[in-house]
């Protein structure tokens, strides 16, 4: 079935475009083209379209968290959640738990997969094999090392993209090896791991770290830690959580100067909290509470984030003065290259799934799209 659509502003991955018509096929977008005016049978997309956004790290949405109900209505929830803030496309992400949540986690992300569930692109187990000085808010009681039955669900082949936070202080080089050879993306994250440990994990393979600077060991004059070798390193991808909470405005400054626009992904750790009114929410033997858009656990650690994509680039674009393009890369172009999706998603270009967001003078958004269908309108805008 093909259809047109009509944008008056278009960034297409690479540049920025005026007046330019789209002809979309079954979901991908098979031509591009200058255009003075709308046809008739265009649909006019409104303001600013963007190559919808990617969230790598995202544990709930829409009221639901994935850990609480692995299923598949659970994802469903959370892709429209997500969906209001430009978000078409995700990998649902398991906190630290049992075998058990695991496999239904799992299995959750296959239905999906295997029923073309819109917006899944796989799953992200942040855990359980981390550290426990650096837990965070992971549930001390389930963090364990590497067994041969997480391996199994890890290079499971229906899952689609499966992306692994580990601390490589808890799991062997080997083992690293052996994960990435049966295709999962492996990050590191949640580590108390010095940079000679960091460096070696990376040689054997893993290619990114979890929300940077968050959960892992800082860089001192004489020894590295995660963040040194995470910066200094020119290949791997780090995500990075913009909501002036997790990170100082100048921290992502230097991170995004390092690592260039193209090897930082924006990400939001996003809880059940985002594109829902709920304020407090439990979670294994305490409660997460939200004041303003902070989330913490009584202690005061924080607890995820209420972030959503779109907050995420305003925020890189108006406070860390982030160039528009790079801002919208960041969010998209960047982390479908992490996943080896680039060739698919993260631009609005022949041959690729037409995924787009419309976004307001403001950056918020009016309208967002998956595979060349509507799902997510504000009609005040």
């Amino acid at each position: 079935m093909s259809q047109s659509f009509y944008a008056e502003t278009l960034f297409d991955g690479d540049s920025l475009l005026s007046k330019q018509l789209l002809t979309v096929d079954n979901g991908f977008i098979n031509l591009v083209q200058d255009c003075e005016a709308p046809p008739n049978n265009a649909v006019k997309l409104p303001g600013l379209v963007s190559p919808g956004f990617i969230d790598v790290q995202v544990n709930g949405g829409g009221g639901k968290l994935f850990n609480t109900e692995p299923n598949l209505q659970t994802l469903q929830t959370m892709v429209n959640a997500h969906g209001q803030f430009g978000t078409t496309a995700m990998l649902p992400t398991l906190i630290t738990d049992d075998i058990g949540v695991m496999s239904a986690a799992a299995d959750a992300v296959a239905e999906a997969i295997a029923s073309g569930s819109p917006g899944i692109l796989g799953v992200h187990f942040e855990g359980p094999h981390l550290s426990t000085p650096k837990k965070g808010i992971h549930p001390e009681q389930h963090i364990r090392p590497l067994s041969s039955e997480e391996m199994a669900l890890f290079c499971r082949q229906d899952l689609g993209k499966v992306l692994v936070t580990l601390a490589p202080e808890n799991v062997l080089p080997e083992q690293i090896t052996a994960l990435v050879s049966a295709g999962v993306h492996v990050c590191l994250g949640h580590t108390n791991a010095d940079a000679v440990t960091t460096q070696k994990a990376l040689a054997a393979g893993a290619s990114g770290f979890t929300h940077l600077f968050n959960a892992m060991s800082a860089m001192t004059s004489r020894e590295p830690g995660v963040v040194g070798a995470a910066l200094a390193d020119k290949d791997s991808y780090c995500g990075l959580i913009v909501d002036h909470y997790h990170v100082h405005a100048t921290s992502c400054q230097v991170a995004i100067r390092c690592k260039g626009y193209d090897k930082i992904m924006l990400v939001t750790d996003a809880m059940a909290h985002v594109g829902s009114d709920i304020t407090s929410m439990p979670y294994f033997d305490t409660v997460i509470e939200r004041v303003g858009d902070k989330l913490t656990v009584p202690d005061g650690t924080l607890a995820g984030s209420a972030l959503d994509m779109a907050s995420a680039v305003r925020n890189c674009h108006r406070d860390l003065f982030i160039p528009l393009t790079d801002a919208l890369n960041m969010a998209s172009l960047t982390p479908a290259s992490y996943l080896q999706l680039q060739q698919r998603f993260g631009k609005l270009q022949p041959g690729y799934q037409a995924d787009l967001v419309c976004l307001d003078s403001e950056l918020h958004v009016s309208q967002s799209w998956i595979g060349g269908k509507l799902c997510f309108s504000n009609h005040h805008a």
